[in-house]
């Protein structure tokens, strides 16, 4: 591993050329890379470190983020080429390892080359956020986030310092993926951005959200939990019953606003459904979960956890949701030795724990109406879902879709959905469905992790979310 990433920077990418620019109190590195895959073409990588207190005025916290440049972008006015921000769950995934290195980014954790790279469809843009996720972190624990909005508005900061100082990304059309919690940061970003655009303050256009498999409405994802698991054979009446008694405390504290409460409620029923399934996968319910690297130490983790309500999704940071590499070792090792500006005392990860329990109060929280609001405003809004994925099931979020008052949701309910091919074969991959400005994506055989499941699909519908000039296939 350690060396192929030395060959790759040594013999494919050139020169590092590093430029520091000094803003007050901001430090802000820059550094381009020339790279060759495999394939022979061309890539230019722009990795991107803010490493300051721009958007914290203060010394303490620090955000760490890495850009793609695609090799296939192009200079059509009248078809802008797409950059896509990359928001990962947990809270307190890393988006700049997880989403990098494991889903859509040009390498994979062995570091080989991704074929199913999101990088010949739109720029890449992935964040470690909120601070203390991943590379980012704090000296002082207070300035962890407390609330959705407050990783919103670090988020949109880093916006303005990205795109303000660069015409060229002002002409491309920024869409926000999220994935799982993620989704939770995307919509209240949105309108978050969409302010500062108004406001003049964010040079910017927003071309888009899409929620894959995102925790909008945890009260209607963990409803469904129980009778989609008895559905599949994975929980008897006896275990639906005792889940469903928990799920009534969760809805009765969620009414109360009593969030705290719900979200250790919420580990409880996460230890019900797991003793009551044999360890069921809650990223895919054919799997047990040993059987999936992504939550093949989740036990263990729970155990170390005082409460037992520490995230599975979390185990992600140290394991792979595919077939790859450590994950944790490549951060922590041959990509950090490279990178050779992250602190001594800085450990890729080593905060996450605290991102989710400073965040432990929103975790429960919908966020329906931000959806609402940005559909209602204009934005499109992509939903796609693993048919396989049971924290955040399809079930689930078809119930919190409902929900919606957007003026043309009926319509939307009504239509019928267009079956979804991918490659030369005629096997249905997913199906989908668009009324203006809402779409939603049906993913088959695909659990959580949409694209590490059913890469070509994933690969053909962010095509279509971004209106992607370029064809891959």
């Amino acid at each position: 591993m350690e060396k192929y990433w030395s060959w790759l920077l040594e013999h494919q990418m050139g020169q590092k050329v590093g430029v520091m620019l000094k803003l007050d109190q901001v430090r802000f590195i820059y550094i381009v890379f020339h790279a060759y895959t495999l394939c022979q073409q061309k890539i230019v990588i722009c990795l991107f470190v803010f490493d300051g207190v721009l958007m914290f005025m203060n010394t303490e916290a620090h955000m760490f983020w890495w850009y793609y440049k695609s090799p296939y972008r192009t200079k059509d006015p009248n078809n802008p080429w797409p950059i896509i921000l990359w928001l990962q769950g947990g809270p307190g995934a890393s988006g700049v390892g997880t989403g990098n290195f494991e889903e859509v980014g040009p390498l994979d954790s062995f570091l080989k080359p991704r074929n199913s790279t999101w990088l010949t469809k739109a720029d890449l843009l992935f964040v470690d956020n909120p601070v203390g996720t991943g590379y980012s972190f704090v000296e002082d624990e207070e300035l962890l986030v407390k609330t959705d909005e407050e990783a919103a508005t670090d988020l949109t900061t880093l916006l303005i310092e990205i795109f303000n100082r660069n015409e060229t990304l002002q002409k491309s059309p920024l869409y926000i993926v999220a994935e799982s919690y993620g989704g939770k940061y995307a919509v209240t970003l949105g309108l978050s951005a969409l302010k500062a655009i108004q406001d003049k303050k964010l040079k910017l256009i927003l071309g888009g959200i899409a929620l894959g498999d995102s925790w909008i409405s945890p009260e209607d994802f963990v409803v469904s939990w129980a009778p989609l698991l008895k559905y599949v054979s994975r929980i008897d009446d006896n275990g639906l019953a005792e889940a469903n008694s928990l799920v009534d405390k969760i809805k009765q504290q969620i009414a109360a606003g009593k969030w705290k409460a719900a979200t250790d409620t919420w580990g409880d029923l996460e230890g019900v459904i797991s003793t009551n399934t044999n360890s069921v996968d809650f990223y895919n319910f054919l799997l047990d979960s040993g059987m999936d690297p992504v939550s093949m130490i989740a036990t263990e983790l729970v155990r170390q956890t005082p409460r037992k309500r520490y995230s599975r999704y979390l185990d992600s940071l140290r394991t792979s949701p595919g077939e790859n590499g450590d994950l944790g070792l490549l951060m922590n090792g041959a990509i950090r030795k490279k990178l050779g500006i992250i602190p001594d005392n800085v450990e890729w990860g080593g905060q996450s724990g605290l991102v989710f329990t400073y965040l432990e109060g929103d975790f429960m929280k919908p966020r329906i109406n931000e959806v609402d609001e940005l559909l209602n405003k204009g934005v499109n809004v992509t939903i796609y879902n693993g048919q396989l994925d049971v924290i955040c099931a399809t079930k689930g979020t078809e119930a919190w879709v409902e929900k919606l008052k957007w003026e043309g949701l009926k319509t939307f309910l009504s239509i019928d959905r267009i079956p979804l091919y991918c490659g030369d074969g005629k096997i249905t991959k997913g199906f989908t469905k668009s009324y203006r400005n809402l779409h939603f994506y049906w993913i088959l055989e695909a659990g959580h992790f949409v694209p590490v499941d059913q890469p070509c699909i994933a690969l053909d519908m962010v095509g279509s979310i971004t209106r992607s000039s370029i064809s891959t296939r």
